[in-house]
């Protein structure tokens, strides 16, 4: 078990370089049973880090290409009457399966984009008052561009919050670049990739996520970011419940990603932006930068433990 999360980190760099920092995320995200919105421009690797988690973990994986003519059905499913039976009978959409790619998610129209709500926070699906249960684990990867707004629906605060984390892809360096070149010369990575864990290693870890000791000092903490999220100058709408939680369930996953057994102040910070700033509405200001920018002053004001913090 010990062993599991550092192959499937080795397993996914066989094809993605210098993204170190993001298959972390990535795993925390998954081990703290949340969803991920990737969001960058293309060609950063959006689809191939997710489709590279897929193949390392021996799951159901399913995609779906949103666009403006999808129907909610085409993603969850639907019933149909069949003739040889006589009798309606349910076709699954491609959310059931283990871990989803929702590529593009923000081109798919609200109603559309609305079908995956259910799912991501309950983990089932109701077609015609019928509901069924989605078997675990169950982990969204959205992607989105930034940069082309035309023809797109951005996705609401409630679609947002739903999501653990909102990351984007580290640009690389002149040496992380050539690698990539050479590594894609004669072959393709991605095609050879074999899984090394399956899917009840997943759920174990998922479990041994939520036992990852954090001492009160640190919830107390934590509960002071939200409090103080909600007290700035600056931020309309600030960190709710749910985001406290989010950010509790993402530190302690990220101390097992780490390979420790109990949460840190630094582990706290490291997922902060990827956690809270998606979920803040900035004054009179849109986009993602001020966002990131609100979440680093907050920090910044908010006194870091000092305590013993240890079990």
């Amino acid at each position: 078990m010990a062993n599991v999360l550092p192959a499937i980190k080795a397993n996914i760099e066989k094809v993605l370089v210098g993204q170190s920092r993001t298959i972390d995320l990535l795993l925390t995200a998954l081990l703290a049973g949340g969803h991920v919105l990737v969001e960058d421009v293309p060609g950063m690797g959006k689809t191939v880090i997710a489709r590279s988690l897929a193949k390392s973990i021996d799951a159901g994986f399913g995609r779906v290409q949103f666009t403006p003519d999808l129907l909610p059905s085409d993603v969850t499913g639907l019933n149909f009457f069949n003739q040889q039976k006589g009798e309606f009978v349910f076709s699954p959409g491609p959310v059931f399966c283990n871990i989803l790619l929702a590529d593009e998610i923000n081109r798919a129209t609200p109603r559309t984009q609305s079908s995956l709500l259910e799912c991501m926070a309950e983990g089932q699906v109701t077609v015609d008052g019928e509901t069924r249960c989605l078997a675990p684990p169950f982990f969204v990867i959205a992607t989105q561009n930034p940069v082309e707004t035309l023809g797109t629906y951005p996705l609401p605060e409630a679609q947002l919050d739903r999501f653990l984390m909102r990351i984007s892809m580290a640009p690389p360096t002149l040496e992380q670049e050539v690698a990539i070149l050479e590594r894609f010369l004669n072959t393709e990575p991605l095609a050879k990739l074999s899984s090394v864990c399956d899917k009840d290693g997943i759920v174990a870890l998922q479990q041994r996520s939520k036992q990852i000791y954090i001492h009160p000092v640190l919830m107390e903490y934590i509960a002071s970011i939200a409090q103080a999220s909600r007290n700035r100058s600056g931020i309309e709408l600030g960190l709710s419940p749910r985001g406290s939680l989010a950010l509790l369930r993402a530190s302690q996953a990220f101390s097992l990603v780490q390979g420790r057994e109990f949460v840190t102040p630094e582990d706290i910070k490291a997922v902060a932006e990827p956690v809270i700033a998606h979920r803040l509405a900035v004054n009179g200001v849109g986009g993602t930068e001020p966002q990131k920018q609100a979440v680093k002053a907050l920090m910044n004001a908010v006194p870091v433990p000092t305590e013993e913090w240890r079990r």
